[in-house]
């Protein structure tokens, strides 16, 4: 994940985030720009993305100097430029989803893997190779 490598949002380093919260945080992001269609009020054409010679609607803001007012309901699918998903598209994604892992959890697996060693037959694995 992209967000993972970004050093300004250092979230997901600190482990709270598990596997399934992550998934959701995804899934929740691949949406967006799906939100942005239906909660538009206005839509301005611009060049088709698969061919330039096409014009195509896609959601802009209403002080665009090209907006004009519409909603999803009047673009037929095929005029219709998704907006591309974007890195702050995970960024909001995020203020939606809590990570489900707590400090608890953490201290009790810290606990578990002092007892029964680093990471047992894969730590093992790792070293023979």
């Amino acid at each position: 994940i992209i967000i993972a490598y970004s050093a300004e949002y250092p979230f997901w380093c600190h482990g709270r985030y598990s596997g399934s919260d992550i998934a959701i945080v995804v899934r929740d992001a691949l949406m967006q720009p799906v939100r942005k269609v239906l909660s538009a009020t206005h839509f301005k054409q611009v060049p088709s993305q698969k061919d330039p010679s096409v014009v195509q609607w896609t959601p802009c803001s209403p002080g665009d100097p090209d907006a004009v007012e519409k909603s999803w309901n009047d673009v037929d699918s095929d005029e219709l430029q998704e907006p591309p998903l974007r890195f702050a598209d995970f960024v909001k994604s995020l203020d939606s989803v809590r990570p489900t892992v707590t400090e608890d959890d953490i201290k009790k697996h810290d606990e578990w893997t002092k007892e029964s060693g680093k990471c047992g037959l894969f730590d093992d694995f790792l070293n023979a190779i």
